[in-house]
């Protein structure tokens, strides 16, 4: 179903239950922008109102499957490819907008700001309902989309230095590379600066080591294969390169404080209680 596209829209109404299911839907990007609904997370911040206009912005390989069942909204879902060409600063604005660190990020929409971003939403799936769409078209309607999400989070544009490119250049390689390469020297290498620079850099940018964030990102893929794969924990272990599964247990209680298999126990739960896998 997602195997050949870069895009894919749907109202949450009609999101078909195929979607959810497919394997290729951890590569996209997901926009959830609920309307008029109350929030399906409770809110750590001081929010006028708990229902309204909520957008959820979910990173590619998260654990979450969020209940849209019988939602009013739209779902909006992308590749990176889809941004390869811009400016890395964007995609950096990007990276923090979808919180590429955590599980999901949440903007509440006022109903001023809804008035710009839904203008563009209807530019958007103009083009993504024609017959023949034109993938440059989508792509420059789709960035204007996302900077307006990113003057709704931050109010402003990240401050753009070349730590600022070091920090997305980093997170790129990271993807590549973290079930095998797990310390900061070899990161720092391909970077062409010292491991201890890197670290100055992170710490500055994102409050954590090179080594935090690598195991953060460990630490998520084990999360999402626990929730959404049938393979054992033993089996998950040896995916994510631990070769001995009483050592990825004792990796996953220090991060989690939970051992996998409580962890895999208390997602159970909360689904059944929740109906959606927002748990962390």
């Amino acid at each position: 179903m997602l195997s050949d596209k870069v895009l894919y829209i749907r109202n949450l109404g009609n999101c078909p239950p195929a979607y959810l299911n497919d394997p290729a839907r951890r590569n996209f990007y997901e926009i959830v922008w609920l309307q008029n609904e109350d929030a399906l997370h409770v809110p750590q911040h001081d929010f006028q109102t708990l229902k309204g206009d909520w957008i959820y912005l979910i990173p590619p390989y998260r654990v979450h499957q969020l209940n849209k069942a019988g939602k009013n909204g739209v779902l909006i879902s992308f590749k990176q490819e889809l941004l390869e060409g811009d400016l890395k600063e964007f995609l950096l604005d990007v990276f923090r907008m979808f919180n590429i660190q955590g599980e999901f990020s949440c903007l509440q929409v006022t109903e001023e700001s809804s008035k710009g971003l839904v203008a563009v939403l209807q530019l958007l799936e103009e083009e993504y309902n024609q017959e023949t769409s034109n993938l440059i078209m989508m792509k420059a309607v789709l960035k204007l989309f996302l900077l307006k999400l990113i003057q709704l989070k931050e109010q402003h544009f990240t401050l753009q230095d070349i730590n600022e490119k070091r920090v997305y250049e980093f997170m790129l390689l990271l993807e590549m590379n973290y079930q095998d390469k797990r310390n900061a020297e070899f990161y720092a290498g391909k970077l062409g600066i010292s491991s201890k620079r890197l670290n100055q850099i992170l710490k500055e940018k994102l409050d954590k080591t090179g080594v935090q964030i690598i195991h953060d990102r460990l630490i998520l893929e084990a999360k999402r294969q626990i929730i959404h794969s049938e393979n054992t924990i033993k089996e998950i272990a040896y995916n994510l390169g631990f070769k001995d599964h009483s050592y990825f247990s004792r990796f996953f209680k220090l991060h989690v404080e939970q051992t996998p298999q409580e962890f895999q126990n208390n997602v159970k739960k909360h689904v059944i209680s929740h109906d959606n896998t927002l748990y962390s």
